[in-house]
């Protein structure tokens, strides 16, 4: 690669994956080693296609290059859209030799990661994400999936990537919203497992918001080693990794509320964050200037703070007992020992939850 770009390793043993981050990765660097036969299915979406979609070609020099192009949008994450991965992948003969390419963010990494997953009972993919979320959260660790209407993400496949390329140089195409989602998940890292990192967060959310491209790129670089780091420890998310998932549970029942794509992921998982510090709160883990720390930092970044007005404490309840989180009928939720050290309960008791609801949602 001729570019200045940094490297890191997803560590699975034979598994294992790169992570290339720079700015001008995409269409100079050739992925053809990653192809095992003659084949290519770039699977991407009607907005990103007229940005890079010529330039991910170019990174398959020699190989026969097929395109399938999606509608844009979370509500198009469901079984009609992905079985017209499968028409393409059919109507061009792609055997199981073929490499299935991930160009756009997290809704096209994981309708294509789950293609991958299933044709053929599995073949080979690659991770292009294009949006600061996908970036640093959907493109790493293997979690592929559709939504249901009844709950975001509860068909899928564990099917980790053949490499990821992130260029960071795609980011500055990308709306204010779709950063400020992106933000959500960069501000989650360090919530979760770095109080340094959230430190250096609050020295430069205003270049970040601003698409600094030294800035972005600390932030990518720092956020995928962290993940990086737990997906190793946790592939399958039997325990640890499930600290991943802060603000998760009460974010998927937002989004599933508003109506899939209403609310951007990000948006959602931000105040989800907020609803899962202020519970941590009330179970004596952190202190209300911890939660205030939260809460300045969510909205530097551009991030709601509310749920949707309507939204009741009976609506957060109905879909937050869908969560894939929950076991045995009991609500399972990660909160906040202390900022930087997160935990997985499912203990915290339905009084604070109450006071939480109260707290956020105008009416009960």
């Amino acid at each position: 690669m001729s570019n200045r770009y940094r490297e890191l390793s997803v560590e699975l043993g034979e598994r294992s994956y790169p992570i290339f981050i720079g700015e001008g990765l995409l269409g100079t660097q050739d992925l053809s080693a990653f192809v095992s036969g003659a084949q290519v299915m770039i699977v991407t979406n009607e907005t990103v296609a007229p940005l890079y979609l010529e330039r991910a070609k170019a990174s398959f020099p020699g190989k026969r290059v097929d395109t399938v192009v999606l509608p844009d949008g979370e509500r198009f994450k469901d079984w009609q859209t992905l079985n017209s991965i499968f028409d393409g992948l059919l109507e061009h003969r792609h055997t199981r030799k073929t490499l299935l390419v991930a160009l756009g963010g997290g809704v096209v990494g994981d309708m294509a990661g789950f293609a991958a997953a299933c044709y053929q009972r599995g073949v080979p993919f690659i991770q292009i994400p294009t949006t600061l979320l996908s970036q640093v959260d959907s493109s790493v660790g293997g979690k592929t999936g559709i939504n249901h209407p009844l709950g975001k993400n509860m068909v899928g496949a564990f099917h980790q990537p053949q490499a990821v390329l992130i260029d960071t140089a795609s980011l500055q195409t990308l709306p204010a919203r779709e950063v400020s989602a992106g933000l959500a998940e960069v501000i989650k890292y360090g919530l979760i497992r770095d109080q340094g990192f959230l430190g250096w967060l609050e020295e430069h959310m205003d270049a970040l918001v601003s698409l600094d491209p030294e800035a972005l790129a600390e932030a990518i670089f720092r956020s995928c080693a962290c993940k990086a780091e737990i997906v190793a420890l946790d592939e399958r998310e039997g325990g640890l990794r499930a600290i991943l998932n802060l603000g998760h549970t009460f974010g998927h029942a937002i989004e599933t509320y508003a109506g899939y794509g209403n609310w951007l992921h990000g948006e959602a998982v931000g105040t989800g964050m907020l609803m899962a510090a202020e519970l941590s709160a009330l179970e004596g883990m952190i202190s209300r200037d911890d939660c205030d720390r939260i809460n300045r930092l969510i909205l530097r970044a551009g991030l709601p703070d509310k749920p949707p007005v309507a939204m009741t404490a009976d609506d957060f309840m109905g879909l937050m007992a869908v969560d894939k989180k929950n076991v045995d009928g009991l609500l399972r939720l990660v909160l906040l020992r202390s900022v930087g050290d997160a935990v997985v309960t499912a203990e915290a008791s339905p009084e604070n939850l109450a006071l939480t609801f109260a707290r956020f949602c105008s009416s009960t």
